[in-house]
């Protein structure tokens, strides 16, 4: 079985690391995988520009996939939104329908009812070009489905992952004493990009409730990430007095993140929209119980409360309480470790071979 995955490998974000993590696994089950990059729509603004350079980049691809149409087996595209992410995917489905390769697209992106709604037309034509679409979560599937109304035995769900050994189990006393944190404080941790779809703001205002209504003076907030909204963070903070209970870390390193999500007692994602964010099977995988959101498929893991608890989006009250909550419950960290284990990268690949075989009629 050969498979050519194309995605963008060169840029950050979740789309470049569920590309890179899952080829990685691929070649463990012995896949023979050849990964190509494409950029992503951050690099070109505009959608002429995105169009003639998405073409000019992709035209050594191009040729290389009409040299290898014999030997590939498979091209799976990682796509992702807005329109310049979904390029690669409507590339494909242009050169499937002249090559005749089996092509399988992965769709990442945390807005899809409002994509699908905007670009439906073109959405239809990868749907109908393509052997099958795979989606993240069961929502964005439903989404889908009730837009397009066609195609809809192409379309499977297959969760995100994580690699358990880029943030590995180390003792909650060990990883505090590293961080310099007092083993006496309740530690949440938050990490992600510091964009307005993530809500930190409503993370922040349920802990001025927290420290200041609820006078729980040990509670101390990390987050960690970069983005455009760090002074507009940090005024906030200021301004709510909490300079001494909301840290903004920004960018930690693999090794520092491992002891942030260790020493903590609660990771919490408080985000208006998701698709099925990573961070929530690393902090998972490592036991560490998780509040977040009831976005996207984040809803479609949590699905008892002994690994967590969901709130409204946008509501800080009830932020507040489910923090509260999780901070005077006892957790069964093993338990939620164990659960994790069915979201390795390994697992994921399993499940996309699955439908590889199915395709080449194994």
């Amino acid at each position: 079985m050969k498979v050519i995955m194309i995605g963008p490998i060169e840029t950050a974000g979740g789309v470049s690391i569920h590309t890179k993590e899952l080829t990685r696994a691929l070649k463990q089950l012995s896949i023979d995988v050849e990964m190509y990059n494409i950029s992503s729509e951050k690099e070109y603004p505009t959608l002429v520009s995105n169009f003639i350079k998405l073409y000019r980049r992709t035209l050594g691809l191009s040729l290389k996939l009409i040299k290898n149409r014999k030997k590939s087996n498979i091209v799976h595209i990682q796509a992702s939104g807005p329109v310049g992410g979904f390029l690669p995917a409507i590339f494909g489905a242009i050169l499937k329908k002249l090559l005749g390769f089996h092509m399988i697209v992965t769709f990442h992106y945390s807005n899809t009812p409002l994509f699908v709604k905007k670009y439906k037309k073109l959405v239809s034509f990868v749907l109908r070009n393509s052997d099958m679409f795979i989606v993240v979560s069961n929502t964005q599937k439903m989404s889908i489905i009730n837009a397009i109304k066609k195609y809809n035995d192409r379309i499977v769900v297959i969760p995100n992952g994580y690699n358990p050994l880029r943030l590995h189990k180390l003792p909650k006393s060990k990883a505090r004493k590293e961080l310099g944190l007092s083993p006496k404080d309740k530690i949440i941790v938050n990490v992600a990009l510091l964009l307005e779809k993530k809500g930190h703001k409503y993370l922040i205002d349920a802990m001025s409730l927290i420290v200041n209504k609820y006078n729980q003076k040990n509670v101390r907030c990390f987050i960690i990430g970069k983005g455009p909204l760090k002074e507009e963070l940090q005024k906030q903070i200021h301004e709510l007095g909490l300079q001494d209970h909301v840290k903004l870390l920004g960018f930690v390193l693999d090794k520092e993140l491992a002891y942030w999500m260790n020493a903590a007692d609660l990771f919490v994602l408080p985000s208006l929209r998701e698709g099925n964010p990573m961070v929530m099977f690393e902090a998972l995988g490592v036991g560490l119980p998780f509040v977040g959101t009831a976005v996207g498929g984040i809803p479609e893991i949590i699905t008892s409360e002994e690994y967590g608890l969901l709130c409204e989006p946008g509501n800080p009250k009830d932020l507040t309480e489910k923090i509260l909550r999780a901070l005077n419950k006892e957790w069964d960290r093993e338990k939620i470790r164990k659960y994790a284990e069915q979201f390795t990268w390994e697992e994921i690949a399993k499940k996309t071979v699955e439908i590889y075989t199915h395709l080449l009629g194994g």
